[in-house]
């Protein structure tokens, strides 16, 4: 009995690793495992979830009446009118649907009679295009680049510089002036043009300029700068006198490094604009006169002062173009200070209106005659002060154009006659040489 017994144990024992594993294997094969857990899980969460089930609805056939039959067959009519008509099967695909798309192009092109829908756009408006530059357009593209408007403001400024200095007119001299003067406004404006196309293209009054949309190249704009700009200098310097040829230099250097990258900055890019400005009539008085006299300062203060109520009225109908171009303008900043500026100096003209005769430039008639003007320009900065709305601004810049060559042309028509300043320095030498001849013994 002992026997069986110690038999009993030393098999039980062996066995019990074997028995072990078959019973693992059986709990496997028979009882639940996580993945079947998570499996009945998803299932349970499926069904009772209506937002988690995902059925096919069945499309429900709606009901059309004959009247709504009648327009989809015309519907298609037209549509089988627009298509080509099919090649033959035999040829390969690739080969008729190129065809088809050459024939639609030509019968797009063609045939004027063809209805097409609203809103749909030929296949050669939506492809890209490569700009090409035509020696017609040429001259056009370029009076744009160089702003031929303003540069034709800017030689009428200076030639009335050049016509209110107290010399003799010299028909050379004048013509040597303002030729050099609009070669340097076309230079500093093409330049300019250059530095701001990525922001020009945000603005909807500057996205159609020549260099935005490609119409010349880069290179060709900064040649066409060059070529402008080195014989107006050269001009102004050799044919007029070199204070002139320095002042135009001067100004393209503030216009296109200081003017053009300070609109970004600060609001000080409107002082240094005037400035800007205010150059071109101080350099037709030194063209004809060949120094910087108190008259030329008086014809740059004025157009500096005009400058505001001009700009600053310009700017307050484009402060959301000047906002998405990232302009820093004083009527998107500051729009309290830009109606203020625009006041100040609108009774600024008054003012300078009256030193002319004081600086024996006119007479006494000119602050008269200009008084009405300049008053009326004052009551429409005032209006645009008090107001601060589109319509106030709109009557200021528009009077503006025509303030300043009205005051110029009265400013012209009261100088004071060259003779009498003759007569008098000759009467002012005589006395003075009389006096130093009864001083001698």
């Amino acid at each position: 009995s002992g026997l069986f017994v110690w038999r009993l144990r030393n098999t039980g024992i062996r066995q019990i690793p074997c028995q072990f594993v078959h019973l693992c294997h059986v709990a496997n094969d028979r009882l639940i495992t996580f993945q079947y857990f998570n499996f009945l899980k998803r299932m349970y969460v499926t069904q009772y979830n209506n937002d988690l089930s995902q059925r096919a609805k069945p499309k429900s056939d709606s009901i059309v009446s004959p009247l709504r039959e009648l327009q989809q067959l015309d519907q298609e009519k037209k549509v089988v009118h627009k298509i080509s008509p099919i090649s033959s099967v035999h040829q390969p695909w690739a080969e008729t649907s190129s065809r088809n798309e050459l024939r639609e192009m030509k019968s797009a092109a063609g045939t004027e009679d063809s209805v097409t829908p609203v809103g749909a756009e030929s296949k050669e408006d939506r492809q890209w295009k490569e700009m090409k530059l035509r020696l017609d357009d040429l001259p056009g593209i370029l009076a744009r680049l160089s702003k031929i408007k303003l540069t034709a403001l800017v030689v009428s400024t200076a030639s009335a510089g050049f016509a209110m200095a107290p010399v003799p007119f010299e028909l050379t001299c004048f013509l040597l002036a303002s030729l050099g003067t609009g070669l340097a406004s076309c230079a500093a404006n093409s330049i300019n043009q250059f530095f701001e196309v990525p922001f020009d293209s945000n603005m909807n009054r500057t996205k159609n300029r020549p260099l935005v949309r490609g119409q010349i190249s880069p290179l060709l704009a900064v040649c066409f700068a060059a070529s402008c700009g080195i014989p107006g200098i050269a001009l102004l310097t050799l044919g007029v006198n070199p204070l002139t040829g320095a002042l135009g230099a001067f100004n393209i250097f503030l216009y296109t490094c200081c003017y053009t990258p300070l609109k970004r900055m600060s609001i000080a890019n409107t002082w240094v604009g005037a400035v800007v400005g205010a150059i071109p009539p101080v350099m037709g008085w030194t063209a004809a006169t060949g120094t910087l006299d108190a008259g030329a300062l008086l014809l740059g203060g004025i157009l500096y002062s005009w400058q505001f109520p001009h700009f600053n009225a310009l700017s307050w109908g484009l402060r959301e173009d000047y906002s998405r171009g990232g302009y820093c303008m004083m009527s998107v900043t500051h729009p309290g200070l830009c109606r203020r500026v625009a006041l100040r100096h609108c009774l600024a003209l008054i003012g300078l209106s009256t030193v002319a005769p004081v600086l024996d430039i006119t007479t006494w008639t000119f602050p008269v005659i200009s008084l009405p003007i300049n008053l009326y320009i004052s009551y429409l900065g005032f209006r645009f002060y008090r107001d601060a709305d589109r319509s106030s601004s709109r009557k200021l810049f528009f009077c503006s154009l025509w303030h300043l060559p009205m005051l110029l042309l009265v400013m012209f028509t009261c100088k004071k006659p060259v003779l009498e300043k003759e007569d008098k320095g000759d009467l002012l030498g005589e006395s003075h040489e009389r006096a130093v001849e009864i001083r001698l013994p």
